[in-house]
């Protein structure tokens, strides 16, 4: 499905990062792995260290990424546990921010894939907060966590909200070269941060556990990214695509009424 195509995973160094690179390689895809650590053993053929929350770092890589880009998968995350600053940095504000350098560098016809979560379901509730962040820059997100009461596990679903809508915003923003955007919203997903997630998010993880039959893995996720990263995804355009067990489809069957 990727053959012979130059796939740039951040986050490769752990969880569906590193299923969605090592995936794409099986594919046949050339992988560039980023990621703040290095990975632990095996990963992408190529790796470039980088701290997606540090505009120079961003700027650095960008500038070390080859042109011919066919895909980017922006994978790359902090946990809710985390300050809420740099969640919205790396989650949301660093995403795009790398995304906007490397458009020079993708190939005509290349796919961006974000990995958004069923935590920004609620997006379109957050329009105010969403449309501030719009043009808001690196240095500048701790003063606007401030003004918009963004603390805590909310940073995490702020910036998953507006990741959503700025996917939705962009879907026909580079159609004259045929660059697509998507993104994937996991629900719960058994990765080294799993826990991160439950003992912030309390009742509300635990409830929505109870409702799932099991957790996702990155396995159940990689190959949704990568298929968006393909070519036969290409009239998908500005999507956002639950991969997470029936939840997002549970709460609106509950918002709309129905069982």
């Amino acid at each position: 499905m990727l053959e012979g195509k130059l796939i740039v995973v951040t986050g490769a160094a752990s969880g569906i990062g590193a299923a969605t690179a090592a995936l794409a390689q099986v594919q046949g895809a050339d992988v560039i792995g980023v990621d703040i650590v290095a990975p632990a053993s095996g990963g992408a053929r190529r790796f470039i260290q980088a701290d997606l929350g540090d505009a120079g770092s961003i700027a650095s890589l960008a500038a070390q990424l080859p042109h011919g880009i066919d895909g980017l998968a922006n994978i790359a995350g902090l946990p809710p546990t985390r300050p809420a600053a740099q969640v919205v940095k790396v989650n949301l504000i660093g995403l795009k921010t790398l995304t906007t350098m490397l458009v020079r560098k993708l190939a005509d016809g290349a796919s961006i894939v974000n990995l958004a979560s069923l935590a920004g379901h609620g997006w379109a509730g957050s329009k105010e907060s969403i449309l501030a962040s719009e043009a808001l820059q690196l240095d500048d997100v701790e003063a606007f966590c401030r003004a918009y009461g963004i603390d805590g596990a909310s940073s995490y679903f702020f910036a998953k909200e507006a990741l959503i809508a700025w996917t939705l915003a962009n879907r026909w923003t580079w159609r004259d070269r045929r660059i697509r955007m998507n993104a994937v919203s996991p629900g719960p997903v058994d990765t080294p941060i799993l826990k991160d997630f439950l003992r912030t998010l309390g009742a509300r993880a635990e409830e929505d556990m109870r409702t799932m039959d099991r957790p996702g893995t990155p396995a159940d996720i990689a190959p949704v990214v990568c298929f968006l990263l393909s070519d036969g995804a290409a009239w998908i355009r500005g999507s956002n695509i639950p991969a997470d067990g029936g939840m997002s489809s549970n709460l609106l069957m509950q918002a709309h009424g129905f069982q």
